[in-house]
Formats: structure tokens, sequence, C-alpha cells
């Protein structure tokens, strides 16, 4: 299954975080690394006396279930010392399913597409550099989406991640 994750970091050299984070996904079993987008720099969503973000979002071709892969995207962010303090507040890492094939999912665990996807610049700019032709189930096309939604701040990063 194609499933596109979002990743960012706030605390303890960030971009090193998302870079460690996107190596330790490319090692996840049976799931393939297909794609990264280039690392953004955004201001926080929620709380703004916290540090900036770098974000990014990658493509995995998975045989993993959803939950699955939640649970190891789960143990990557906790072998970078996530500690979850306040709602969205300062983290050093943490990894999102955005959308696993075209499923929608929706219980006490995991909610896909995720929540805000197409509200979201951090998440909406690097996904449609790396995916501009896609349909998200629920809210269309990414090319609408992104065309109806303001970058708010964000700037990519000088060098691009291959």
């Amino acid at each position: 299954m194609l499933a596109y994750i979002g990743l960012g970091s706030n605390l303890a050299d960030p971009q090193q975080q998302v870079r460690t984070a996107i190596d330790d996904i490319s090692a996840i079993t049976e799931t393939s690394l297909l794609a990264q987008s280039s690392l953004y720099h955004s201001p926080p969503m929620g709380p703004q006396d916290q540090p900036d973000y770098i974000n990014a979002v990658v493509a995995v071709e998975t045989a993993l279930s959803p939950h699955a892969l939640l649970d190891a995207l789960q143990q990557i962010e906790q072998k970078h010392g996530r500690i979850r303090k306040r709602h969205w507040g300062e983290r050093t890492l943490d990894l999102d399913i955005l959308l696993y094939a075209d499923k929608v999912i929706e219980d006490e665990r995991l909610t896909v597409p995720h929540p805000g996807i197409a509200e979201r610049a951090f998440v909406v700019y690097p996904l449609a550099e790396i995916a501009p032709a896609l349909q998200i189930p629920g809210h269309g096309s990414l090319a609408t989406i992104k065309a109806n939604c303001p970058p708010e701040g964000i700037e990519p990063l000088e060098n691009k991640q291959s």
C-alpha cells in the first residue's frame, strides 16, 4: 500500500531529527521509501512560546497494516525521545500517517486521512511537492487544496533532500 507520512520536529536539532527519522522510516520492515519532500521551516501551529518547526513528508510503499505502520512510527518517535507535554506543543519528533492508500480509517487510535490535512500548509506544500496529482479522500484534489491554502510562513530550506 502507498502511504504518506508527515514529519515534524522543533527540538534537539530539528533538521537532524527529521533526516534521521526519514532513515528510520526507510528501515521499517516490509516498507520502502519512495519519495521525500524538501525540508520546510514553519512557525508553530499551537502555542507560540515554542521554537519553529522543521517539517517534511515522505511516501512509502508498505505491506504493513495501517495500525502496524502506526506502531512502527510510534517506536521511531520513542527512539527520538518523544514526550507528549502539551497539545500541539514542542517535540523532538512527530510522525503522522497522512494517507494510507485511498482508505478512510476512523478509530480510537488512528484517523486517516489525517485530520486537518487540507488546512495545514506545513503538510500541504511538502505533500504537493512529491505527489502533486494526489486525490485526498473526502477532500478532493491536492492541487485545489494547495491553491486554497496560503503558505502561512512556511519556507523550503535551501538544500533539498533527495
